[in-house]
């Protein structure tokens, strides 16, 4: 006798945590030379199913599952969200970078790379602190006191972490490509100019890395 189980698609990043999403990334990294057993364990943290059921279910339900992640992990407008609300209090995104603190800057550059990992949690939190005034689209954030909460930020949507991340590719991007455009790299010494060139194809790898994983594990 078939049985019916009811299977919670996840139609936006938002309703991934962080949580979620690092898991994912533990077992993709224990099963890199198993593309199936990645497909199945994207399937088993994005839709809350298990791996035998998976087995079980039938082509159709499967292709249908398949379809739904086709569509979220294509889906990459994902803007910084400078004001989000995490248990009924709100919180703003560093509003002037040029000016944040130099405990604030000196806790996130401790970290060897910007990228979603276990350190994403903590780099949030010290980005994201309480909202103390606002007026308008302007606000002031609590100033950084070097207390770390990234228990916090693990169970907040995807969304609001692809968004934080890609602005700072984005920002990267930015800068690299000023500095590539007016500097004269002529007059640079060679090893120089090719970091600063790998830098270039680095940042662009990076900005869809993590997201063509999974569009390789739908095909």
């Amino acid at each position: 006798m078939r049985q019916e189980i009811n299977i919670n698609l996840p139609d936006s990043w938002k309703d991934i945590t962080l949580r979620k999403y690092l898991e994912l990334q533990r077992d993709l990294q224990n099963h890199e030379d198993d593309p199936m057993a990645q497909f199945h364990y994207t399937m088993h943290h994005l839709c809350g199913i298990s791996v035998d059921v998976i087995l079980s279910m039938t082509h159709e339900s499967h292709e249908k599952i398949k379809r739904s992640l086709d569509a979220l992990m294509l889906n990459q407008e994902l803007p910084l969200q400078r004001l989000i609300t995490i248990d009924g209090i709100e919180y703003g995104f560093e509003p002037n970078l040029s000016k944040i603190s130099y405990g604030a800057y000196l806790d996130i550059t401790k970290y060897d790379t910007l990228g979603i990992d276990t350190n994403w949690a903590k780099i949030m939190s010290i980005l994201y602190r309480p909202v103390i005034r606002k007026k308008k689209e302007r606000y002031e954030i609590s100033s950084y006191q070097g207390e770390i909460d990234d228990e916090l930020f693990l169970d907040v949507g995807m969304d609001v972490h692809f968004g934080a991340w890609f602005f700072f590719i984005n920002l990267q991007m930015d800068l690299l490509n000023y500095t590539l455009k007016f500097t004269n790299l002529t007059g640079l010494p060679p090893n120089i100019k090719l970091i600063l060139e790998r830098s270039g194809k680095a940042i662009r790898q990076s900005l869809n890395s993590q997201m063509e994983t999974y569009k390789k594990l739908m095909k």
